[in-house]
């Protein structure tokens, strides 16, 4: 069962300050996603917050004003967009350069140019992986809500054990004290089966 927000299609943001890099990433993928597009970080940041559901960013690096570093940051520190995957897909190519990245808590690092294969087999990776936390993380939340339904049950169970016990405590009383007859071994056993039963909860 796929989550996508988009039931049958993920949504990809492409996040790029040169048009035909732009023009190019959407082509290669508007056949297989929904994409969204923007040219600097700010608009990405904006984009990212109002679209509930998106599913992967696409991140250039080198962009005027907020750099896709920056960009990534913000992403990340925002509990709307934090859960987000951040692939960067950027010129910047050394070693220490996909460290830093990836220290910023970006799940991937592509470097232009693009050779579509590896694109669409590293998005997709990201996409199953998504999904899967996802599923995941709805599945955790029906075994808490089915924890919290049977302590529920439990407690109305024991409540109606106390009650019948101290019920049968009144009518012994009731008894004893019509006819006269008391039974002081039976209030004992009364006591030591509710504490047995109160230990056994």
């Amino acid at each position: 069962m796929t989550t996508f927000a988009n039931k049958d299609r993920p949504t990809i943001l492409i996040v790029d300050d040169t048009p035909d890099n732009i023009m190019l990433l959407s082509r290669l993928l508007k056949d297989r996603y929904n994409t969204k597009v923007a040219n600097n970080g700010s608009l990405a940041l904006q984009i990212a917050q109002a679209t509930p559901g998106l599913d992967l960013i696409l991140l250039d690096v080198m962009m005027p004003g907020l750099d896709g570093y920056e960009t990534c940051r913000q992403l990340k520190a925002n509990p709307v967009t934090a859960d987000i995957p951040v692939i960067f897909l950027t010129a910047k190519n050394q070693v220490e350069d996909e460290a830093m990245g990836l220290s910023l808590g970006a799940v991937d690092y592509i470097a232009k140019p693009v050779s579509p294969p590896i694109l669409f087999a590293r998005v997709a990776t990201q996409l199953t992986l998504l999904d899967a936390r996802r599923q995941l993380k709805e599945h955790n939340e029906n075994l808490e809500k089915l924890v919290q339904d049977r302590t529920a049950q439990l407690a109305l169970m024991q409540e109606a054990i106390i009650m019948a016990m101290a019920s049968l405590a009144e009518t012994r009383d009731f008894r004893a004290a019509t006819t006269g007859k008391a039974d002081d071994g039976h209030i004992r056993r009364t006591q030591h089966y509710v504490r047995a039963l109160a230990q056994h909860l």
